[in-house]
């Protein structure tokens, strides 16, 4: 392993999780702490097949059509009257994803001879789920079956693999939250966003290890929020620090600096909240900047800006995953990431 190390959030254009596994292998191999499945097929758009299979779902209906050509045209339903939404009757998928992918990343770990490489299973965060499947106030009247839904299927993929994955935490919603508070609300609501966020660790398995991804979200490469500067970010990520339960691993915090088509920004005075970041020495901090829309050279300087406000060495990704992308595409932000691992 180098020292800094490359981060993927989840999605690569291939097709099928072996093809996906091998060519991030191929490129990627030695500089990654952990690996994801790729994603592919109705995965490369993150929840949005979870949303369309809810058709089916009989305390569910239809609010508004969508067809996800953007934030204001999704799928949205509500709860039936008279029914009641319970999370044993939620199946998200990710424990039958797991079952079928696990044993290609160990057959393709072991051909690698990297048995460090862990395996990252995605899951996004109850509330996220629970907004862009009800909308804002069909979420928080029902979220709690979510949790429910979301917490099972942690603990059951922690089963079947002997607790031995990482889990990736997904909550777009939570920052998108912190970019649109006023800013004398947002310590308040960083605390309530993060202790929602911790709940679902806390429910898991001793010993279980956790990321967090936070995210500006990425239909068709668009951002649904943008940043002014990084202080949104950093007390969030910085109240999900302090209410971490003891006993789950907290590996990293991802964060994005790009938002959608949008690169990261090239004035430092983006990045100076980032001096007020406070993780723990054993959480790495990665560093979501890695953009199509930026030369080498712009991409160092911006890494050299988060680089010294933090006071330490960051992992490297892009702000969302590759899914969205070409083939080309995604290879070439590999090896634009690969670029940067030198600097």
């Amino acid at each position: 392993m180098t020292e800094r190390s490359v981060h993927l959030m989840g999605s690569i254009p291939a097709a099928n999780a072996e093809a996906a596994m091998r060519e991030v292998l191929t490129r990627l191999g030695p500089h990654l702490r952990c690996l994801p499945d790729g994603e592919t097929g109705e995965r490369r758009n993150w929840i949005m097949h979870i949303i369309e299979s809810f058709r089916a779902h009989p305390d569910l209906q239809v609010r508004t059509e969508g067809d996800w050509s953007g934030y204001d045209r999704v799928l949205t339903f509500r709860v039936r009257k008279g029914h009641t939404l319970r999370g044993e009757s939620l199946d998200f998928g990710h424990v039958v994803n797991v079952e079928e992918n696990l044993p290609i990343f160990q057959r393709l770990r072991h051909e690698l001879g990297r048995p460090d490489l862990i395996f990252q299973v995605g899951i996004p965060g109850d509330l996220d789920m629970a907004l862009f499947t009800l909308g804002p106030l069909g979420a928080f009247r029902h979220r709690r079956a979510f949790t429910e839904a979301t917490v099972r299927e942690i603990n059951e993929i922690s089963s079947v693999t002997a607790n031995q994955v990482l889990f990736q935490l997904e909550v777009p919603v939570e920052l998108i939250f912190m970019t649109r508070m006023p800013a004398p609300v947002r310590p308040a609501m960083a605390a309530f966003l993060a202790r929602g966020i911790a709940r679902l660790a806390d429910q898991s398995p001793d010993g279980a290890r956790f990321g967090v991804h936070l995210c500006l979200g990425d239909l068709n490469h668009k951002a649904m929020a943008r940043m002014r500067n990084t202080r949104p970010l950093v007390l969030l990520a910085n109240a999900v620090a302090k209410c971490w339960p003891a006993g789950r691993s907290l590996d990293y915090v991802h964060v994005p600096f790009t938002a959608g088509e949008q690169p990261p920004p090239l004035d430092p005075t983006f990045y100076r909240p980032l001096g007020k970041l406070r993780l723990p020495g054993t959480t790495r901090l990665v560093a979501g900047l890695v953009h199509e829309g930026q030369s080498i050279d712009e991409q160092r300087h911006v890494l050299g800006l988060v680089e010294e406000q933090v006071g330490r060495r960051v992992d490297l990704a892009a702000a969302c995953g590759f899914g969205r992308c070409t083939p080309e595409q995604a290879r070439a932000a590999m090896d634009q990431v690969t670029a940067l691992l030198g600097t």
